[in-house]
Protein backbone atom coordinates (compact mmCIF):
# COMPACT_ATOMS: atom_id res chain seq x y z
CA UNK A 1 0.00 0.00 0.00
CA UNK A 2 3.04 2.52 0.72
CA UNK A 3 4.55 1.39 -2.84
CA UNK A 4 1.20 2.34 -4.51
CA UNK A 5 0.79 5.62 -2.57
CA UNK A 6 4.39 6.64 -3.41
CA UNK A 7 3.65 5.97 -7.22
CA UNK A 8 0.19 7.69 -6.72
CA UNK A 9 2.56 11.37 -6.02
CA UNK A 10 4.59 10.77 -9.44
CA UNK A 11 3.26 13.01 -12.20
CA UNK A 12 1.43 11.89 -14.91
CA UNK A 13 -1.27 13.36 -17.49
CA UNK A 14 -3.99 11.43 -15.76
CA UNK A 15 -3.02 13.14 -12.10
CA UNK A 16 -1.44 16.72 -13.05
CA UNK A 17 -0.25 18.68 -10.32
CA UNK A 18 1.66 22.17 -10.54
CA UNK A 19 4.56 22.65 -7.52
CA UNK A 20 6.84 25.65 -7.09
CA UNK A 21 6.31 27.70 -10.42
CA UNK A 22 7.74 30.93 -11.50
CA UNK A 23 6.91 33.53 -13.96
CA UNK A 24 9.15 35.68 -15.28
CA UNK A 25 8.41 39.61 -15.99
CA UNK A 26 6.91 39.50 -19.33
CA UNK A 27 4.42 36.62 -18.36
CA UNK A 28 3.78 37.80 -14.56
CA UNK A 29 2.06 41.31 -15.42
CA UNK A 30 -0.46 39.69 -18.18
CA UNK A 31 -1.25 37.22 -15.42
CA UNK A 32 -2.11 39.45 -12.92
CA UNK A 33 -4.55 41.46 -14.95
CA UNK A 34 -6.11 38.39 -16.76
CA UNK A 35 -8.15 38.12 -13.50
CA UNK A 36 -10.18 41.75 -13.31
CA UNK A 37 -13.20 40.18 -14.81
CA UNK A 38 -13.75 37.76 -11.97
CA UNK A 39 -13.12 40.46 -9.48
CA UNK A 40 -15.81 42.70 -11.50
CA UNK A 41 -18.50 40.14 -11.74
CA UNK A 42 -17.79 39.49 -7.42
CA UNK A 43 -20.54 42.36 -6.62
CA UNK A 44 -23.38 41.42 -8.69
CA UNK A 45 -22.36 37.37 -7.73
CA UNK A 46 -22.46 38.72 -4.17
CA UNK A 47 -26.04 40.53 -4.79
CA UNK A 48 -27.58 37.57 -6.20
CA UNK A 49 -26.76 34.99 -3.68
CA UNK A 50 -28.08 37.54 -0.72
CA UNK A 51 -31.34 37.23 -2.49
CA UNK A 52 -31.10 33.56 -2.30
CA UNK A 53 -30.73 33.96 1.05
CA UNK A 54 -33.18 36.41 1.91
CA UNK A 55 -35.50 34.02 0.46
CA UNK A 56 -34.42 31.31 1.97
CA UNK A 57 -34.47 32.53 5.86
CA UNK A 58 -36.35 35.84 5.58
CA UNK A 59 -33.06 38.30 6.51
CA UNK A 60 -32.25 40.81 3.58
CA UNK A 61 -28.83 42.15 3.17
CA UNK A 62 -27.73 44.66 0.14
CA UNK A 63 -23.80 45.49 -1.11
CA UNK A 64 -24.84 48.69 1.25
CA UNK A 65 -27.67 49.18 3.05
CA UNK A 66 -28.89 52.82 3.94
CA UNK A 67 -30.98 53.31 7.58
CA UNK A 68 -32.19 56.64 8.75
CA UNK A 69 -33.98 60.03 7.35
CA UNK A 70 -34.69 59.80 3.48
CA UNK A 71 -33.53 63.85 3.53
CA UNK A 72 -30.39 63.06 6.22
CA UNK A 73 -27.42 66.18 5.93
CA UNK A 74 -25.29 64.32 8.49
CA UNK A 75 -24.37 59.97 7.65
CA UNK A 76 -22.06 57.63 9.20
CA UNK A 77 -20.50 54.87 7.42
CA UNK A 78 -18.87 51.68 8.87
CA UNK A 79 -19.26 48.10 8.51
CA UNK A 80 -18.88 45.25 10.86
CA UNK A 81 -19.90 44.55 14.69
CA UNK A 82 -20.39 48.25 15.05
CA UNK A 83 -23.12 48.74 13.19
CA UNK A 84 -25.86 47.61 15.92
CA UNK A 85 -25.05 50.41 18.16
CA UNK A 86 -24.99 52.77 15.35
CA UNK A 87 -28.41 51.40 14.15
CA UNK A 88 -30.06 51.65 17.44
CA UNK A 89 -28.50 55.53 17.83
CA UNK A 90 -29.46 56.80 14.41
CA UNK A 91 -33.41 55.27 14.88
CA UNK A 92 -32.87 57.56 18.43
CA UNK A 93 -32.02 60.77 16.89
CA UNK A 94 -34.35 60.53 14.20
CA UNK A 95 -37.45 59.89 16.02
CA UNK A 96 -36.07 63.01 17.88
CA UNK A 97 -35.84 64.84 14.98
CA UNK A 98 -32.60 64.94 13.47
CA UNK A 99 -31.64 64.51 9.77
CA UNK A 100 -29.24 62.22 10.18
CA UNK A 101 -28.94 58.42 7.87
CA UNK A 102 -26.55 55.53 8.67
CA UNK A 103 -24.47 53.48 6.10
CA UNK A 104 -23.75 49.78 6.35
CA UNK A 105 -21.02 48.74 3.98
CA UNK A 106 -21.85 44.66 3.58
CA UNK A 107 -19.09 43.82 0.87
CA UNK A 108 -15.44 45.43 1.19
CA UNK A 109 -13.32 44.08 -1.78
CA UNK A 110 -14.07 44.62 -4.25
CA UNK A 111 -15.33 48.03 -2.72
CA UNK A 112 -19.36 48.69 -4.28
CA UNK A 113 -18.86 51.96 -5.49
CA UNK A 114 -21.48 52.24 -7.20
CA UNK A 115 -23.97 50.68 -5.08
CA UNK A 116 -22.21 53.19 -2.27
CA UNK A 117 -23.01 56.25 -4.01
CA UNK A 118 -26.89 55.49 -4.96
CA UNK A 119 -27.17 54.43 -0.96
CA UNK A 120 -26.31 58.07 0.61
CA UNK A 121 -29.07 60.00 0.48
CA UNK A 122 -29.15 63.34 -1.97
CA UNK A 123 -28.99 65.75 0.71
CA UNK A 124 -26.18 65.05 2.77
CA UNK A 125 -23.51 67.55 3.88
CA UNK A 126 -21.47 65.75 5.63
CA UNK A 127 -20.15 62.09 6.00
CA UNK A 128 -18.39 60.54 9.07
CA UNK A 129 -16.32 56.99 8.61
CA UNK A 130 -15.58 54.99 11.00
CA UNK A 131 -12.61 52.18 10.77
CA UNK A 132 -11.72 50.17 14.00
CA UNK A 133 -7.89 49.41 12.75
CA UNK A 134 -5.02 52.08 12.57
CA UNK A 135 -2.73 52.51 9.88
CA UNK A 136 0.25 54.85 11.21
CA UNK A 137 1.32 57.24 8.63
CA UNK A 138 -1.80 56.45 6.47
CA UNK A 139 -3.24 59.62 5.12
CA UNK A 140 -6.47 57.63 6.70
CA UNK A 141 -7.88 54.13 7.17
CA UNK A 142 -8.86 51.46 4.70
CA UNK A 143 -12.57 52.01 4.54
CA UNK A 144 -12.59 56.15 5.15
CA UNK A 145 -9.76 56.51 1.75
CA UNK A 146 -12.08 53.85 -0.08
CA UNK A 147 -15.18 56.26 1.05
CA UNK A 148 -13.32 59.52 -0.62
CA UNK A 149 -11.67 57.83 -3.76
CA UNK A 150 -15.41 56.40 -4.61
CA UNK A 151 -17.23 60.12 -4.40
CA UNK A 152 -14.27 60.94 -6.27
CA UNK A 153 -14.81 58.66 -8.82
CA UNK A 154 -18.64 58.73 -9.26
CA UNK A 155 -17.91 62.22 -9.36
CA UNK A 156 -16.03 61.94 -12.52
CA UNK A 157 -18.42 59.54 -13.83
CA UNK A 158 -21.15 62.57 -13.32
CA UNK A 159 -22.75 60.91 -9.84
CA UNK A 160 -22.53 64.86 -8.68
CA UNK A 161 -25.39 65.86 -10.05
CA UNK A 162 -27.56 63.81 -7.50
CA UNK A 163 -26.09 65.48 -4.56
CA UNK A 164 -26.50 69.09 -3.96
CA UNK A 165 -23.10 69.60 -2.91
CA UNK A 166 -19.96 67.09 -2.60
CA UNK A 167 -20.03 65.80 0.83
CA UNK A 168 -17.04 66.82 2.93
CA UNK A 169 -15.83 63.82 4.42
CA UNK A 170 -13.93 63.08 7.66
CA UNK A 171 -12.57 59.71 9.21
CA UNK A 172 -12.30 57.97 12.79
CA UNK A 173 -11.13 55.19 14.81
CA UNK A 174 -12.85 53.20 16.89
CA UNK A 175 -13.56 49.82 18.74
CA UNK A 176 -9.65 49.12 18.76
CA UNK A 177 -8.98 45.79 20.91
CA UNK A 178 -12.48 45.64 21.30
CA UNK A 179 -12.59 48.77 23.20
CA UNK A 180 -16.25 49.55 24.31
CA UNK A 181 -18.05 51.47 21.47
CA UNK A 182 -21.43 52.71 22.64
CA UNK A 183 -25.09 54.40 20.85
CA UNK A 184 -23.33 57.91 23.28
CA UNK A 185 -20.27 57.79 20.89
CA UNK A 186 -21.81 57.34 18.37
CA UNK A 187 -24.07 60.47 18.74
CA UNK A 188 -21.19 62.14 19.77
CA UNK A 189 -19.76 61.33 16.05
CA UNK A 190 -23.17 62.92 14.80
CA UNK A 191 -22.39 65.93 16.71
CA UNK A 192 -19.15 66.47 15.25
CA UNK A 193 -20.33 66.21 12.11
CA UNK A 194 -22.96 69.38 13.03
CA UNK A 195 -19.89 71.22 13.77
CA UNK A 196 -18.58 73.97 11.56
CA UNK A 197 -15.24 72.66 11.17
CA UNK A 198 -15.38 69.03 11.90
CA UNK A 199 -12.19 67.28 12.76
CA UNK A 200 -10.92 65.80 9.72
CA UNK A 201 -9.43 62.68 11.61
CA UNK A 202 -10.78 61.68 14.75
CA UNK A 203 -10.95 58.88 17.64
CA UNK A 204 -14.05 57.72 19.87
CA UNK A 205 -14.02 55.71 22.47
CA UNK A 206 -10.91 57.11 24.49
CA UNK A 207 -9.72 60.45 25.68
CA UNK A 208 -6.41 61.36 23.55
CA UNK A 209 -4.91 63.79 25.54
CA UNK A 210 -2.06 63.44 23.53
CA UNK A 211 -2.43 64.42 19.84
CA UNK A 212 -6.01 65.82 21.09
CA UNK A 213 -7.88 64.04 18.40
CA UNK A 214 -10.72 62.63 20.47
CA UNK A 215 -14.45 63.44 20.36
CA UNK A 216 -16.45 63.37 23.59
CA UNK A 217 -19.85 60.96 23.59
CA UNK A 218 -22.91 62.22 24.06
CA UNK A 219 -24.00 61.30 27.62
CA UNK A 220 -27.47 62.87 27.71
CA UNK A 221 -28.60 59.67 24.48
CA UNK A 222 -31.14 57.51 25.98
CA UNK A 223 -31.49 54.61 23.71
CA UNK A 224 -35.07 52.92 23.78
CA UNK A 225 -34.38 49.01 25.54
CA UNK A 226 -37.47 46.64 23.24
CA UNK A 227 -40.59 46.22 25.70
CA UNK A 228 -39.61 43.07 27.85
CA UNK A 229 -36.13 42.67 27.11
CA UNK A 230 -34.22 41.15 29.60
CA UNK A 231 -30.53 42.42 30.61
CA UNK A 232 -28.23 40.41 33.17
CA UNK A 233 -25.26 40.16 34.48
CA UNK A 234 -22.96 37.84 36.60
CA UNK A 235 -20.00 37.85 38.50
CA UNK A 236 -18.19 35.20 39.14
CA UNK A 237 -14.16 34.08 39.18
CA UNK A 238 -12.86 32.07 35.70
CA UNK A 239 -12.48 28.29 36.82
CA UNK A 240 -15.91 28.37 38.95
CA UNK A 241 -18.16 27.57 35.97
CA UNK A 242 -20.06 30.80 36.02
CA UNK A 243 -19.00 31.13 32.03
CA UNK A 244 -19.97 27.84 30.97
CA UNK A 245 -23.20 27.54 32.66
CA UNK A 246 -23.94 31.28 31.05
CA UNK A 247 -23.02 30.00 27.73
CA UNK A 248 -25.25 26.80 27.91
CA UNK A 249 -28.10 29.33 28.92
CA UNK A 250 -28.06 30.95 26.27
CA UNK A 251 -28.40 28.07 24.22
CA UNK A 252 -31.22 27.20 26.18
CA UNK A 253 -33.07 30.33 25.57
CA UNK A 254 -31.95 30.51 21.77
CA UNK A 255 -32.86 27.33 21.05
CA UNK A 256 -36.23 26.20 23.56
CA UNK A 257 -37.85 29.99 23.50
CA UNK A 258 -38.99 31.73 20.85
CA UNK A 259 -36.82 34.58 22.37
CA UNK A 260 -33.78 35.99 21.12
CA UNK A 261 -30.57 35.67 23.14
CA UNK A 262 -27.14 37.00 23.17
CA UNK A 263 -24.31 36.53 25.10
CA UNK A 264 -21.13 38.51 26.11
CA UNK A 265 -18.14 37.24 28.59
CA UNK A 266 -15.23 39.51 29.81
CA UNK A 267 -12.17 37.92 30.92
CA UNK A 268 -9.34 38.77 32.94
CA UNK A 269 -5.87 38.00 30.95
CA UNK A 270 -4.98 35.94 34.20
CA UNK A 271 -7.44 33.45 33.61
CA UNK A 272 -8.07 30.96 35.50
CA UNK A 273 -9.26 32.59 39.23
CA UNK A 274 -9.44 35.72 37.94
CA UNK A 275 -12.96 37.85 37.76
CA UNK A 276 -15.17 36.86 35.04
CA UNK A 277 -18.20 39.27 33.93
CA UNK A 278 -20.87 37.25 31.92
CA UNK A 279 -23.82 39.65 29.52
CA UNK A 280 -26.73 38.23 28.87
CA UNK A 281 -29.49 39.52 26.89
CA UNK A 282 -32.87 37.79 25.91
CA UNK A 283 -36.50 39.30 24.07
CA UNK A 284 -39.06 39.08 21.86
CA UNK A 285 -37.04 41.03 19.61
CA UNK A 286 -33.53 41.22 17.65
CA UNK A 287 -30.86 42.15 20.03
CA UNK A 288 -29.09 45.20 18.69
CA UNK A 289 -27.08 46.16 21.05
CA UNK A 290 -23.44 44.94 20.46
CA UNK A 291 -21.82 46.91 23.91
CA UNK A 292 -21.61 45.81 27.60
CA UNK A 293 -25.20 45.77 29.69
CA UNK A 294 -25.27 49.16 31.76
CA UNK A 295 -28.61 48.93 33.64
CA UNK A 296 -29.45 45.37 34.16
CA UNK A 297 -32.20 43.69 35.31
CA UNK A 298 -30.76 40.67 36.90
CA UNK A 299 -27.52 40.75 39.03
CA UNK A 300 -25.76 37.81 40.49
CA UNK A 301 -22.31 37.71 42.33
CA UNK A 302 -20.97 34.29 42.38
CA UNK A 303 -18.37 35.16 44.48
CA UNK A 304 -19.20 36.99 47.75
CA UNK A 305 -15.72 38.15 48.43
CA UNK A 306 -16.25 40.32 44.82
CA UNK A 307 -18.47 42.97 46.88
CA UNK A 308 -15.48 44.56 48.91
CA UNK A 309 -13.59 44.58 45.27
CA UNK A 310 -15.59 45.66 42.63
CA UNK A 311 -18.98 47.61 42.51
CA UNK A 312 -21.62 45.14 41.50
CA UNK A 313 -24.44 46.84 42.16
CA UNK A 314 -23.03 49.95 40.23
CA UNK A 315 -24.81 48.61 36.85
CA UNK A 316 -28.18 47.56 38.47
CA UNK A 317 -31.23 49.04 37.33
CA UNK A 318 -34.09 50.30 40.15
CA UNK A 319 -35.86 47.60 41.24
CA UNK A 320 -33.51 44.68 39.88
CA UNK A 321 -32.95 41.86 41.38
CA UNK A 322 -30.11 40.72 43.19
CA UNK A 323 -29.18 37.17 43.49
CA UNK A 324 -25.98 36.44 45.79
CA UNK A 325 -23.85 33.24 46.25
CA UNK A 326 -23.18 33.65 50.40
CA UNK A 327 -21.80 31.38 52.93
CA UNK A 328 -23.20 32.88 55.61
CA UNK A 329 -26.83 32.10 57.32
CA UNK A 330 -29.48 33.90 55.46
CA UNK A 331 -30.11 35.62 58.88
CA UNK A 332 -26.53 37.23 59.30
CA UNK A 333 -25.93 38.17 55.21
CA UNK A 334 -27.69 41.50 55.78
CA UNK A 335 -24.94 42.61 58.43
CA UNK A 336 -22.37 40.73 56.79
CA UNK A 337 -22.42 43.12 53.40
CA UNK A 338 -20.20 45.69 52.80
CA UNK A 339 -21.80 49.63 53.86
CA UNK A 340 -21.77 50.87 50.24
CA UNK A 341 -23.57 47.46 49.27
CA UNK A 342 -26.52 48.21 51.34
CA UNK A 343 -26.81 51.84 50.57
CA UNK A 344 -27.43 50.42 46.83
CA UNK A 345 -29.76 47.57 47.64
CA UNK A 346 -31.93 50.26 49.89
CA UNK A 347 -31.31 53.27 47.41
CA UNK A 348 -32.14 51.05 44.07
CA UNK A 349 -34.80 48.74 45.83
CA UNK A 350 -33.47 45.71 44.67
CA UNK A 351 -35.11 42.55 45.43
CA UNK A 352 -32.22 40.57 47.05
CA UNK A 353 -31.77 36.40 46.87
CA UNK A 354 -29.06 34.34 48.49
CA UNK A 355 -28.18 31.00 48.37
CA UNK A 356 -25.38 28.77 49.60
CA UNK A 357 -24.13 27.24 46.86
CA UNK A 358 -20.67 26.07 47.84
CA UNK A 359 -22.43 24.29 50.66
CA UNK A 360 -24.89 22.49 48.10
CA UNK A 361 -21.97 21.58 45.84
CA UNK A 362 -20.05 20.53 48.33
CA UNK A 363 -22.59 18.23 49.82
CA UNK A 364 -23.28 16.51 46.11
CA UNK A 365 -19.43 16.35 45.49
CA UNK A 366 -19.05 18.74 43.35
CA UNK A 367 -16.46 20.78 45.13
CA UNK A 368 -16.00 24.35 43.48
CA UNK A 369 -18.18 23.75 40.47
CA UNK A 370 -21.19 26.10 41.95
CA UNK A 371 -22.81 26.47 37.91
CA UNK A 372 -24.90 23.84 38.16
CA UNK A 373 -26.13 25.56 41.40
CA UNK A 374 -26.59 29.22 40.50
CA UNK A 375 -28.14 28.42 37.18
CA UNK A 376 -31.72 27.17 38.12
CA UNK A 377 -31.48 30.01 40.28
CA UNK A 378 -31.09 32.46 37.27
CA UNK A 379 -33.96 30.92 35.42
CA UNK A 380 -36.78 30.50 38.72
CA UNK A 381 -35.86 34.10 39.52
CA UNK A 382 -35.91 35.74 35.66
CA UNK A 383 -39.14 33.64 34.71
CA UNK A 384 -37.65 32.85 31.17
CA UNK A 385 -38.28 29.63 31.45
CA UNK A 386 -40.42 27.60 34.25
CA UNK A 387 -38.34 26.07 36.68
CA UNK A 388 -39.01 22.34 36.02
CA UNK A 389 -38.44 22.74 32.13
CA UNK A 390 -35.01 24.58 33.14
CA UNK A 391 -33.83 22.01 35.28
CA UNK A 392 -34.56 19.56 31.88
CA UNK A 393 -33.05 21.63 30.37
CA UNK A 394 -30.01 22.36 32.12
CA UNK A 395 -29.33 18.75 32.74
CA UNK A 396 -29.53 17.85 29.13
CA UNK A 397 -26.69 20.49 28.76
CA UNK A 398 -24.42 19.14 30.99
CA UNK A 399 -24.28 15.89 29.44
CA UNK A 400 -23.94 17.34 26.10
CA UNK A 401 -21.33 19.59 27.59
CA UNK A 402 -19.30 17.51 29.53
Amino acid sequence: DAILAFRGRALSPDAPLVRGTAQNPYAFFQGREACNPFYLAIPGIVAETMEAFDERVGRRYGLVDYVGAPDAERVVVLMGSGIGAAEQTTDALVAAGEQVGLVKIRLYRPFPTEAFVKALPSTVRSIAVLDRTKEPGSLGEPLYLDVVAALAEQTDQGAAARFERLPHVIGGRYGLSSKEFRPEMVAGVFRELAGERPKRHFTVGIRDDVTHLSIDPEPELHVRRPQAEVQALFFGLGSDGTVGANKNSVKIIGEHTDLWAQGYFEYDSKKSGSVTVSHLRFGPEPIRSTYLISDADFVACHQFGLLERMKILDRAKDGATFLLNSPYPAAEVWERLPAHVRQQIVEKRLELWVIDAYAIADEVGMGSRINTVMQPCFFKLSGVLPADEAIVRIKESVEKTY
